[in-house]
């Protein structure tokens, strides 16, 4: 390890898929991935929401915590580095730089306790890298203000489209270009589904489908009634339209009341149906809404397939721009949380 690229003591807070997938491949994996020689990671604890919690000030073996904390199990009561400290706890007293926030979205509790630990760790001065959508769609401006107040960065590339480089592109690709509207096709279940009931599949066999191919969840509502892409959008539209948008201030149709009738319409019109997400700037402020849109068949939208996604973006100085990803798998999310450790990374 050179001076160049010194340890990043890292809190994980959240250690499902993607938790495992980013350790794995910073360790038992590494030697498969050359890119990755800046990230030189020291796990000083790693959280789960109730499998228990690993610590260690001078940084835990991730093969240790891989076999420590499998999915169907929890910490081991004799495990040496078993701690009791709460996440908020840990949050407000271990020493780390990165916090790297990988829990579930909580729509209900308007991202708490998630906003409220970013906060925590931003202030304190600490990096924060997260895949949960609920900071931004709920507080961007206030977090990205105490990080900017505090020196550090507050990043959440896997927050959209996984590791698709949306925030990046906008950041460093587009400088000077004010980006105007917002639109795109963001949820994988529904687009899945919809698909599946164009061939005659019903809704509840398309949404068993998509739970069998790892992309559903198990209580899959907050895809059907729109409420993942409504929040998805509300990212969008406050970190690139600057707005102030929450996901319940988000228009919001999803696609449970969506028929065979439906269906046969748009198909019979040359079109298909898709869950639309748009946000756009106005005279008034950022307006954002989430709905099903009968889509022509020729438009790029129509021919996103599987658990794909699209977004298009339109700036005031150039002509619109899409990002297509097809059918990601969980090395794309774990790369958009790789992708913004190696922002915090020292340069080359």
């Amino acid at each position: 390890m050179s001076a160049a690229h010194p340890p990043l003591r890292i809190l994980m807070i959240g250690f499902g898929n993607v938790g495992r997938k980013v350790m794995e491949i910073l360790s038992v994996a590494r030697h498969r991935f050359p890119g990755l020689t800046r990230l030189h990671p020291v796990w000083v604890g790693v959280f789960t929401r109730s499998r228990g919690a690993l610590a260690r000030s001078a940084g835990l073996d991730p093969q240790d915590v891989l076999q420590s904390l499998p999915a169907e199990s929890g910490v081991p009561d004799s495990h040496p580095y078993r701690t009791t400290l709460t996440v908020a706890e840990a949050v407000q007293q271990l020493d780390y730089d990165i916090l790297v926030e990988l829990s579930v979205l909580s729509i209900e509790q308007r991202g708490e306790p998630v906003v409220t630990w970013v906060r925590e760790a931003l202030g304190r001065g600490r990096h924060v890298v997260t895949a949960n959508k609920g900071p931004a769609a709920f507080a961007h401006a206030e977090l990205s203000a105490t990080a900017n107040r505090a020196g550090v960065r507050f990043l959440f590339e896997s927050a959209v489209m996984d590791g698709a480089p949306v925030f990046n592109m906008a950041r460093h690709a587009l400088m000077g270009s004010r980006i105007l509207e917002i639109s795109g096709i963001l949820n994988s279940t529904t687009n899945y589904v919809l698909r599946r009931l164009e061939e005659g599949s019903s809704l509840a066999e398309a949404v068993a489908e998509a739970q069998a191919a790892g992309f559903a969840e198990a209580d899959p509502s907050l895809d059907l009634e729109g409420w993942d892409a409504a929040a998805k959008i509300a990212v969008l539209a406050n970190v690139l339209l600057e707005g102030r948008v929450t996901p319940p201030e988000v228009a919001r149709t999803g696609i449970t009341g969506i028929t065979p009738a439906d269906i046969r319409r748009a198909r019979d019109r040359g079109c298909r149906l898709k869950l639309v997400c748009r946000a756009r700037r106005t005279e008034t402020g950022v307006t954002a809404r989430v709905a099903p849109e009968e889509i022509p068949l020729d438009d790029p939208f129509a021919r996103v397939e599987g658990s794909g996604s699209i977004l298009r973006l339109e700036t005031d100085l150039m002509g619109p721009l899409l990002i297509t990803q097809e059918n990601p798998t969980l090395y794309d999310t774990a790369y958009g949380v790789l992708n913004d450790l190696l922002s915090l990374a020292a340069p080359v």
